[in-house]
């Protein structure tokens, strides 16, 4: 049962270098609600990109969390906990499968 949900979100960074993806953990079962926490946090780190980028939507969710998973990541329902620009494969896998 998915409990959480591993987001990407697009930040824009300063001149004219492309966007970056920032990836998230959401203690939310909820997608679009893990979504929207995502963009909520995410805002901290900068702008939101408002279009796609090389194929990338600005917010996208990665992967669902098992209760396990969310559990691993220490966190209570509703939690968020930035995971850095890198790919999360200890959450989602290494990513072959998606687009990234």
């Amino acid at each position: 049962m998915t409990t959480g949900w591993v987001i990407g979100v697009l930040i824009e960074q300063p001149k004219d270098d492309p966007p970056l993806r920032h990836f998230y953990a959401v203690a939310q079962p909820d997608r679009a609600r893990a979504e929207w926490s995502a963009i909520d946090r995410a805002l901290a780190a900068g702008p939101v990109a408002a279009s796609p980028w090389s194929g990338q939507e600005p917010v996208a969710a990665i992967g669902p969390l098992s209760a396990k998973a969310v559990g691993d990541l220490g966190l209570a329902v509703g939690e968020i906990k930035a995971l850095g620009v890198r790919w999360p494969r200890r959450w989602v896998g290494d990513g072959r499968s998606l687009a990234n």
